[in-house]
């Protein structure tokens, strides 16, 4: 059961010049709703959509390393950017494929033979249980790595932040057909680059971050935006990702704020229409576009 997956990718000049060392990776993205019969209030039964939810096991050089519940749409970048997140693997030419075998549930990496990772038994062997969706996890050698470097100072307009929640109402496609997934978007300069919808906010943002891995794409001048809360485990993937803006219509943590100003992320929290709230790093952002009417406290 095959289907165009559901990654909406822009064509930027940035994907079109793709390095060589692009590993081998299968299509093997799945349509990522179902039919449901349903009763109403009223006794009354009709037939709907509901979004599958299937179990996908990475095995990297034969080692099990993780099971993720995903939608399925794009396997192999959630892979890679999974990988890549949790910095279990830091150079995309240690890898060499990625295969999806859903008769299995299996996705296989294969690295390189002279890839220069390290011992994957120690760096998995502790997991640290995160407020992720479906209790999401981050592994001991992410945080070992998480303060290498501090983001730099990146202004971001209020108009990019209103430009950015206009689009994604206009590409949510799962939700508005099943209403059970999550979304993520990667904005360039005010741009769409790619969004992604999947079961959980972490897939999604897994999957964008392979997506920037294969492109060869940097996350400095981008915005982020998901519909999900910000926890420090979001704050921990952008700033692995390079990213210095998050934007979810949801709340935040107060952990995740803490981290934020650590790491130089702004956290723009509760944005919808013409509302949000800065959370950290006030002073990057620029007041273009006050709404009419609407009065500062400075």
């Amino acid at each position: 059961m095959i289907a165009d997956n559901e990654l909406k990718t822009a064509t930027p000049a940035s994907l079109t010049n793709l390095a060589s060392r692009v590993p081998e990776i299968s299509n093997s993205g799945l349509n990522p709703a179902r039919p449901a019969k349903v009763m109403n209030q009223l006794g009354e039964v009709s037939m709907t959509q509901a979004a599958v939810e299937l179990p996908l096991t990475i095995k990297v050089a034969d080692q099990e390393i993780v099971t993720l519940m995903t939608l399925g749409t794009v396997p192999e970048k959630l892979v890679l950017g999974y990988l890549r997140n949790q910095r279990l693997i830091d150079n995309l030419d240690d890898i060499l494929s990625v295969n999806v075998d859903w008769d299995r549930e299996i996705a296989d990496v294969v690295l390189r033979a002279d890839a220069q990772i390290g011992d994957l038994q120690a760096d998995t062997r502790h997991k640290i249980v995160t407020t992720g969706c479906g209790q999401g996890t981050i592994y001991s050698c992410s945080l070992d790595k998480l303060y290498d470097n501090r983001l730099p100072t990146t202004t971001i307009r209020q108009s990019e932040i209103y430009s950015a929640l206009s689009t994604v109402a206009r590409v949510n496609t799962i939700y508005r057909q099943t209403g059970s997934v999550h979304g993520c978007a990667l904005f360039a300069d005010g741009d769409l680059h790619c969004f992604v919808e999947d079961v959980g906010r972490h897939n999604a943002m897994d999957a964008i971050s392979g997506d920037m891995w294969l492109g060869n794409v940097g996350g400095s001048r981008h915005l982020f935006y998901t519909t999900g809360r910000l926890t420090s485990e979001i704050v921990m993937k952008a700033a692995m990702m390079n990213i210095p803006v998050l934007v979810s219509r949801n709340g935040v943590t107060f952990m995740a704020i803490e981290l934020a100003e650590d790491l130089g992320v702004m956290l723009v929290a509760r944005a919808k229409s013409r509302h949000f709230e800065v959370f950290s790093c006030h002073d990057q952002l620029v007041l273009d576009a006050i709404p009419v009417g609407k009065r500062t406290n400075n």
